[in-house]
């Protein structure tokens, strides 16, 4: 985690968790984390063959300074390059889709009166709004056209008083998409790949359908569009390093990138009896080996010459 992070004579180190070998291992993750035998110990991050980067956004700038003195050595998880492009809504928003096929449209500002005119102009009656660094569904709502008299003071105190430190803080606005109000898809990209995708389900009353914010999940299965559209989009998450993502969709329409900790992998281990962690480790030492034989000849690893089983 980022807070264990450290620099110690010019190396960077990790306080880590070394787990004792040869000890029996439960399958259930809590079980093993409970009562496995484990130490701490700082290490050189250098010396490992994979950083696999998970936390929860805002993502800490200071946390990819310290990744970029190991880059060159080790495989990290997503690459540093991405996780600054990438570690906010911007990403999603600025994707280049001319023709609005699979990117909604989208506002970002802290220009309040600019928010408000969008609002006014839109032909719609409802638009989405949520803060630019949020995660977990955490201030998302529903802006109603209708309720003219109260916008200007809502976009106010979401764009001046809500931001950490009572500094002002940039604002999404989004088109209400059709069936938004019976949830999402999440769907987990492996290299560019779809591996697998559930259904989160807001609770009665709500627009959000993150498990965070009481959604529950359902199994499904992507269509083929949904699957054409993935592919489409993997093309430039593997392009921009972010090999392990989560995308957010709503029929064709891409609302969310997550590559800091995509959430929602249990519940599909769950719903599909299986476990999504294997693919993701096998793909892990595949890319590992990659490493090894391209420094071994001296030369740099191809990323298209990893393919999935």
């Amino acid at each position: 985690t980022p807070e264990r992070l450290s620099i110690r004579d010019s190396i960077t180190m990790g306080n880590c968790e070394v787990f004792t070998t040869n000890q029996k291992v439960s399958s259930s993750v809590s079980s093993f984390r409970e009562n496995c035998e484990k130490t701490f110990k700082f290490l050189p991050l250098a010396e490992f063959d994979v950083v696999f980067m998970r936390a929860n956004p805002p993502l800490d700038p200071f946390v990819l300074n310290f990744l970029d003195s190991i880059k060159d050595d080790v495989f990290v998880m997503n690459a540093v390059k991405g996780l600054r492009e990438a570690n906010n809504k911007i990403y999603t928003a600025a994707y280049y889709d001319p023709d609005q096929e699979f990117i909604p449209k989208t506002y970002v500002s802290k220009d309040v009166n600019y928010l408000q005119q969008i609002i006014e102009e839109t032909d719609q009656e409802q638009m989405i709004m949520k803060p630019l660094d949020g995660y977990g569904g955490k201030g998302v709502i529903i802006i109603e056209k209708s309720a003219s008299k109260n916008i200007k003071s809502l976009l106010d105190y979401y764009v001046n008083n809500s931001g950490k430190d009572g500094k002002s803080q940039y604002v999404i606005l989004q088109e209400f998409i059709e069936g938004a109000e019976k949830g999402d898809v999440r769907v987990f990209m492996l290299h560019g790949e779809p591996i697998g995708a559930l259904r989160r389900v807001p609770s009665k009353g709500d627009v959000r359908s993150n498990i965070s914010a009481g959604g529950t999940t359902e199994k499904y299965k992507l269509s083929k569009e949904e699957i054409r559209v993935c592919r489409k989009i993997g093309v430039k998450l593997v392009r921009d390093g972010l090999f392990f993502a989560g995308l957010d969709l709503i029929g064709t329409k891409l609302v969310e990138v997550n590559v800091l900790s995509p959430g929602a992998v249990t519940e599909f281990n769950r719903l599909n009896k299986t476990k999504l962690q294997i693919k993701i480790i096998d793909y892990l030492e595949k890319t590992v080996e990659a490493r090894k034989t391209a420094l071994a000849k001296d030369s740099d690893i191809d990323m298209n010459s990893i393919t999935l089983d």
